[in-house]
């Protein structure tokens, strides 16, 4: 369900006077919560991490955030253009189901070769599905030819203020569970520029992930914008050839770090986390989680973006990748109080024990072990 591509701002000569503040993510939660229940935080308790669902948002992502936000924004403004957008699976299932709720015109170009179940999603809402091109760049730019020919608004699924200040307001939900660090996938980098922004100003940590070959975002915020064609990966959606313009200036401003994830530990991450969490996750879903274990924090948070993944993708992941076992929880000791635990420390204090007789043997008891209490895995 790639989202991605070139940034809408790339030929934009104002973008650069562009500002997105807290202000405008408070806004938009004002504006979302008529709309937008708060989804669950769930603490997934053999990774040692809290989790954002926001594969339970509507249509099973947090983009829905962004486009109803820019939708109401619009409405404000008085602006009754009817929006058009470029997309391959979630920000076109958002923009369809917020332009629904509110009663705009919408269309959305997807490339040839889109997951059917998208297009269906999308055409269920009631939004016009224009199919173009074989790749999210060819339909990005009819996209924008027909929205310069026809007058209608064309809506970035990361590059625009008010999709920033939509997808920020999984910050602020998440703020009230003062995490001291929050892990979020990056793609266009909307998410990461509006968490970002939603919790800088209360001391929390903000670190992006990204996939190995699927960097754009890194690579931009180093200097390095020539464009290049992302790797095949299980996390499509964060498939970006060209970041945001609005979205790197905000990163490189406000991210502490970014993490770079293997393939294969994206894979293993997706299949644990169905199979111990019983949580169905896209790719770009289970990134942030993947890079969990290499951000150090001791109130992890990371966000689980979205939920639409393909049913035969899922089983033949289910079928193809054996996760290892997951390690046993750290262990401190202490002292002075008796404990259910025993294994090979105890066994091993012979030293300590209490002889008993059995006939001519004496044979030394072991000591009770100490009291355990559990510490993070990650």
């Amino acid at each position: 369900m790639p989202d991605a591509g070139r940034a809408s701002a790339s030929s934009d000569p104002d973008v650069g006077d562009v500002v997105v503040t807290v202000g405008d993510v408070l806004a938009a939660q004002a504006r979302l919560r008529r709309y937008l229940p708060p989804t669950p935080m769930h603490h997934a308790e053999r990774f040692g991490v809290m989790l954002k669902l926001e594969n339970l948002q509507r249509t099973g992502s947090y983009k829905v955030r962004g486009a109803l936000n820019a939708l109401l924004a619009a409405r404000e403004r008085g602006d009754q253009r009817p929006v058009i957008a470029a997309s391959a699976g979630n920000h076109a299932q958002g923009l369809a189901w917020a332009a629904y709720r509110l009663g705009v015109q919408a269309i959305t170009v997807m490339p040839h070769g889109a997951p059917a179940t998208k297009i269906a999603g999308v055409a269920h809402w009631g939004a016009t599905v224009r199919q173009h091109g074989n790749s999210y760049d060819e339909a990005f730019a009819f996209a924008k030819e027909l929205a310069e020919q026809n007058g209608y608004r064309f809506l970035s699924a990361f590059d625009d203020p008010d999709v920033i200040a939509g997808q920020g307001t999984v910050g602020i939900e998440i703020a009230p569970h003062t995490p001291d660090v929050v892990i979020v996938p990056i793609g266009g980098g909307g998410l990461a520029s509006g968490v970002a922004l939603a919790l800088k100003s209360q001391g929390v940590r903000v670190v992006g992930a990204q996939v190995e070959g699927v960097d754009a975002m890194i690579r931009a915020m180093k200097g390095d914008v020539s464009p290049l064609d992302p790797v095949a990966s299980l996390a499509d959606g964060v498939r970006v050839k060209v970041p945001g313009f609005i979205t790197r200036r905000l990163c490189t401003q406000l991210l502490d770090d970014v993490v770079i994830v293997r393939e294969a530990e994206l894979r293993e991450t997706l299949v644990r986390l169905a199979l111990e969490e019983n949580l169905i996750a896209e790719g770009a879903g289970a990134l942030a989680l993947a890079a969990g274990r290499r951000v150090a924090g001791k109130r992890k948070c990371a966000v689980v973006s979205g939920g639409n993944i393909d049913a035969a993708v899922l089983a033949q992941l289910l079928s193809d990748v054996r996760p290892r076992p997951p390690r046993k929880p750290r262990r401190r000791a202490v002292e002075g109080e008796p404990s259910l635990a025993g294994g090979r420390d105890a066994t091993r204090a012979a030293a300590s024990t209490t002889p008993i007789k059995t006939g001519a043997r004496r044979i030394a008891a072991p000591a009770l072990a100490t009291e355990v209490h559990e510490e993070s895995i990650w």
